[in-house]
């Protein structure tokens, strides 16, 4: 099962789906999702909602898991001499910018490498000792530029192109796997759940625009009205020159479940228990305000959701060259089926927010 969920996320980073437009990666998940549930759908926004049926009677609790499936990417500017000015898409740091392959997706995908100036032709103001600032950089389709005229529009998107590279230690790397390696685990607990009783209904919501407004954050569970809401993303591996604080967690050794401001924390301490009493490794991580997940949009839609998070620790965040270990993303998939198989219809009358 390890290596079909591997080829799966392979499949999933190999694709584009930047914020905003992630009908790409979307259908691809839907492919993935469609023999595992009952029902299947896209939200208006785009958000593929996939419900599992429980056995409970009528009416059901349900529980959501969502992960987002959008990526950070770049946008095109301006059209220079045949040369592409751009901005981003979510949050990129142009320290990793200058020499990694992208793709323009313009009338036809078009193979291209993010390129700056050589240093004694930029402006006297910028240090070649310093990172060079984005607007300096320019994306070379290698095209002439009556050719580029036709082929690429302002407002064209720019994804990474990098392949996924498999690492020791089943260790992964490759752009996108936040948070595509939580859409991986939401699939390790479908099929998880396949053979397993369980009483709770079960919507795994694929959420579009986490990275820029949370939109799929807010319409899905809005939408559902879920009586539980788990964000599963990404947090912050130990790495070098890193802090090594309560803020980092180190890769392959386990899962972590945030405890803060977006977390019930009944529904901390349940999903907690389930994990030590199944020997999941996991890390209790600190998030004393926004979590930076879906959960922020969650937990406040209509009257409230009790909402938890879960994430799987990533090394170089935001950078085409993210790492994560698949075991914890089976580590994750495995503690949430089997949260849900234990979870009883009356578990929300133990659900006390000051316990």
């Amino acid at each position: 099962m390890m290596s079909e969920i591997k080829d799966f996320l392979k499949d999933l980073i190999s694709l584009p789906g930047l914020s905003g437009y992630e009908s790409p990666v979307g259908e691809r998940i839907q492919q993935e999702w469609q023999p595992l549930v009952d029902e299947i759908s896209f939200s208006p926004l785009g958000s593929l909602h996939a419900l599992k049926r429980g056995s409970g009677e009528e009416p059901r609790p349900s529980i959501l898991l969502a992960a987002h499936m959008d990526a950070i990417g770049m946008m095109v500017t301006e059209i220079v001499d045949g040369w592409l000015r751009f901005t981003p898409i979510g949050g990129i740091d142009p320290r990793i910018l200058p020499g990694q392959q992208v793709i323009v997706h313009g009338r036809e995908d078009l193979p291209a490498v993010v390129v700056q100036p050589p240093a004694h032709l930029l402006p006297d103001e910028v240090s070649p000792r310093q990172s060079v600032d984005l607007k300096y950089l320019l994306v070379d389709t290698g095209l002439l530029p009556e050719q580029v005229r036709e082929l690429v529009r302002v407002g064209d998107l720019i994804s990474f192109a990098q392949p996924p590279l498999e690492l020791s230690n089943d260790l992964l790397a490759g752009h996108s796997l936040d948070n595509r390696a939580s859409i991986a685990a939401l699939t390790v607990c479908l099929r998880a759940l396949q053979p397993v009783h369980h009483v709770w209904d079960v919507w795994a919501v694929a959420t579009v625009q986490e990275e820029i407004t949370l939109g799929g954050g807010y319409t899905s569970p809005f939408s559902i009205r879920p009586d539980l809401a788990v964000a599963v993303d990404v947090t912050f591996a130990k790495g070098p020159g890193g802090p090594s604080d309560y803020r980092t967690f180190p890769l392959g050794k386990g899962l972590t479940i945030g405890w803060g401001a977006n977390i019930h924390p009944a529904f901390y301490r349940a999903l907690k228990e389930t994990a030590e009493r199944l020997d999941i490794p996991f890390h209790n991580e600190i998030l004393p305000a926004r979590s930076g997940t879906d959960a922020y949009a969650m937990q406040i839609i209509g009257e409230g959701i009790s909402t938890a998070v879960l994430s799987i620790p990533l090394r170089y965040m935001h950078t085409p060259v993210e790492i994560i270990s698949m075991k914890d993303v089976q580590r994750t998939g495995h503690l949430l089926a089997q949260f849900i198989a234990s979870l009883p219809a009356n578990f929300m009358e133990q659900m006390k927010w000051d316990e």
